[in-house]
Order: C-alpha cells, then structure tokens, then sequence
C-alpha cells in the first residue's frame, strides 16, 4: 500500500513537472533591447514574463511586465514606440505600443505593457513612433530626385565620381555641391557642376549637351542615336557613312542631326 501511495505521488510530481515544462516552453522568454540598436545607447527596456489576460480562438491578449531605463544624460518629455510580436518563424504575429512620459536622465520606470498576438511569440523589436526634439539617432540626410538628361542621350553618367547609369537618368542628390560627369563614344568627357540647396524640392531636371564630337550626330525618333559622317540629305532620304559602310535612312526617320565642324581641305 505504501509503494503503491508513493507511486501515485511520483507520478503525480512527475506530470506537474511535464506540465510545467510544457507551458514554460510556450512562454516567451525575458528579452532586453537597448535602443537604438546603432550607434549610443538611449533607453534600455527588459520585458519579462507574458501574462496571459484574455483569448478568443486564436487570438491572445498578454500582459508583459516592462522595465525602461533612460540611458541618455536628457530627460525623455514624451516618447512612444511600436512594439512588435514576432513567432519562432520571424513572422510578425501581434503589437502594441509603448509610451514613455517624463523620465529623467538614467531614471527606470516601470510599467505593464497590453499587446494582442494571433499565436505564440517568441521575439520582440521596437521601431520608434515619435520622439522629443533631440533625442535619438540623427534622421537620414535629406535628398532630392533629379532627373539628369544629355544630348546625344545614352551617355555614362557619374556623381561625384560614383557610376550612376547612362542618361536619362533619375539620381538622388543630398543638399551641398556635386560634379556630374559625362562620357560617350565620339564626344569629349563633359563635366556640370551643381548645388542642391536646403529649400530645393524633388522634381526637377537637368540636360547636358556633349560637345566636340568627332562625327555627326545622327538622332532618330525613335531615340536611336547614330554616330558617323554625314555624306548626303535629301528631302527623302538620309545618308550616313557609319564605319566605313555607307547607310540609308528615310528623312521622316531623322529626329535631329548634329553636326561637327570639320577642316576645310585645301585645293
């Protein structure tokens, strides 16, 4: 009778255990993430254990024990931040939020966090939603969009020594002085200074045109770009001599021709 009350009691022990395990592996664990992840730390926040509050089917409402600590020598006036619920998969499956009021310079505040899940997560990460002035990472250098052409078109073009395509091209320039560069076959490397000012909006448009070509320019409405030497125009047709191979080109085709100077021969 003894061995078999002290079976019941081992395996009563036994089963709490395995149930406990059980629900401690469905728990998220404890996480601390300073934020911002780059660069000096500002506010340091450990979530603890998730109390579940409320469910229905599979969505879950959890009660999270928060701790915030300003890291940074300024007071926080009033910050709030995105907290999202990610699943072992780094699916996002739920969010809250958090908000932070008048916490003084390495003062920890402590507090509840409600957020709602469809699942189980597992992972938490933070974006910030609003910030005081001052407080946090500098925001990314402002740029304007730009759209830099050239005549002929299809010309390399760089900024600031940097490869950007060929023309037209839509670049992105930040506000100070830049030096576009411009390069194609049978032109000499033209070079356009420019300034983006502070005030400057996107949108607008820039044109360079290539000069000192060493043959004609030939631009078709099509957008094709011909490089070669004029031999003939006629009110119907277009002759081009094009690496030593002389072709025909119905004048209707011809959008524009630009043509180089060339050396007079003498008699």
């Amino acid at each position: 009778m003894k061995n078999s009350a002290n079976f019941c009691l081992h395996t009563i022990v036994s089963l709490a255990f395995l149930i406990g395990v059980t629900l401690l592996a469905k728990e998220p664990p404890a996480q601390v993430i300073v934020w911002p992840t780059s660069g000096a730390p500002l506010v340091r926040f450990a979530f603890g254990k998730f109390k579940e509050i409320s469910s229905i089917s599979n969505m879950h409402s959890y009660l999270i024990e928060t701790t915030a600590e300003n890291l940074s020598n300024k007071p926080i006036e009033s910050a709030v931040f995105n907290l999202y619920l990610f699943d072992k998969a780094k699916v996002r499956v739920g969010e809250g939020w958090i908000s932070l009021n008048n916490v003084a310079a390495g003062q920890s505040v402590r507090f509840d966090v409600t957020v709602n899940a469809s699942g189980t997560p597992f992972s938490l990460e933070l974006a910030a939603k609003s910030l005081p002035a001052g407080f946090g990472p500098p925001p990314p250098p402002r740029t304007v969009s730009i759209t830099v052409n050239s005549v002929p078109q299809g010309a390399g073009l760089k900024v600031d020594d940097q490869d950007m395509g060929t023309t037209p091209k839509i670049v992105q320039l930040g506000v100070g002085k830049h030096m576009l560069e411009f390069t194609k076959e049978g032109f000499n490397i033209g070079h356009f200074p420019m300034e983006i000012g502070p005030n400057d909006a996107s949108g607008g448009s820039v044109s360079y045109e290539l000069g000192a070509s060493a043959h004609d320019t030939i631009e078709l409405r099509d957008g094709s770009v011909l490089s070669g030497d004029l031999d003939s125009l006629s009110g119907v047709d277009v002759a081009v001599r094009i690496g030593g191979a002389l072709q025909h080109y119905n004048r209707n085709q011809v959008k524009r021709i630009l043509l180089v100077e060339r050396a007079t021969p003498n008699p």
